[in-house]
């Protein structure tokens, strides 16, 4: 085995780390440079970014384009690679108690579960800690101009994706997910009170795109691999996901990202 010479830290969003997706990348990534180590600090996009902002991370991997697009104009993050996506979908208990399911978009599937909630219905599960997934649960909620806060049925858990959905399994309660880790879980028979309630590929709220980012403040070695790293994961990302997502027809975790994606990020960092 190679002795370890240079180490790249990188923050990340929990959703990517729990699916199982960077250990694989960076496997992959040691297959061609075994001297370095990549460090993974999985916890929320904001979290993510505000590590980067302390210059305490060489690369960030996230997925919240109006947060990040905030970090890039204050010179905190560089040479955005955005290298893939997948959706949110709401999952809720089978029996569906706030009739969401079949509902014509993610914010109407949200009003229903709000509707439901207020009533004694229903109960919610937030993620509460500034990820990727928390700032898109609270831009639907915006949208729809509804406060859910104080209510006994939201429970914010502060907690990974991989948590909160347990706790919604546990509870009964819908979450906001994306839709790799939900997978992740649910194949491993992990959440058997879950089912996927609201799924749109058409949605333009359940788009849910992946960017890699260099810390401007990082230099040196591990600033070299950093890059390395991160264009090795764009560059290859078709061949990578193919060789991570599901066999045998089965759903994909997540899809390498096009032109298309990359239109979407400015109007998602935009909104």
């Amino acid at each position: 085995m190679a002795v370890v010479v240079t180490r790249v830290r990188v923050a990340t969003t929990t959703s990517l780390y729990a699916t199982g997706l960077l250990d694989y990348l960076a496997n992959e990534f040691r297959k061609l440079y075994p001297w370095v180590a990549v460090d993974f600090i999985a916890v929320g996009t904001g979290a993510a970014l505000r590590l980067a902002e302390r210059g305490d991370v060489c690369a960030v991997f996230v997925h919240a384009p109006d947060l990040e697009r905030v970090y890039v104009e204050r010179g905190v993050l560089a040479g955005r690679r955005t290298f893939a996506y997948n959706y949110f979908v709401l999952v809720g208990p089978r029996e569906d108690p706030a009739g969401a399911r079949g509902s014509t978009d993610l914010a109407e599937a949200f009003r229903r579960v709000f509707t439901a909630g207020v009533s004694g219905r229903a109960t919610f599960i937030s993620r509460g800690d500034r990820s990727g997934t928390h700032s898109r649960e609270l831009k639907v909620w915006r949208l729809l101009g509804l406060n859910p806060e104080g209510g006994g049925w939201y429970l914010s858990c502060g907690c990974g994706m991989d948590v909160a959905l347990m706790i919604a399994n546990e509870l009964k309660a819908y979450t906001l997910s994306d839709i790799g880790t939900y997978l992740k879980l649910s194949t491993r028979g992990r959440l058997p009170n879950l089912e996927v309630i609201y799924a749109s590929e058409d949605d333009p709220l359940t788009v849910n795109l992946y960017s890699a980012y260099l810390v401007s403040s990082c230099s040196g070695t591990e600033r070299e691999y950093a890059e390395l790293f991160v264009e090795f994961t764009y560059v290859n990302r078709v061949k990578l996901l193919e060789g991570f997502n599901p066999a045998s027809g089965g759903i994909p975790f997540f899809y390498p990202a096009t032109s298309r994606e990359e239109e979407l990020w400015w109007k998602q960092s935009s909104s």
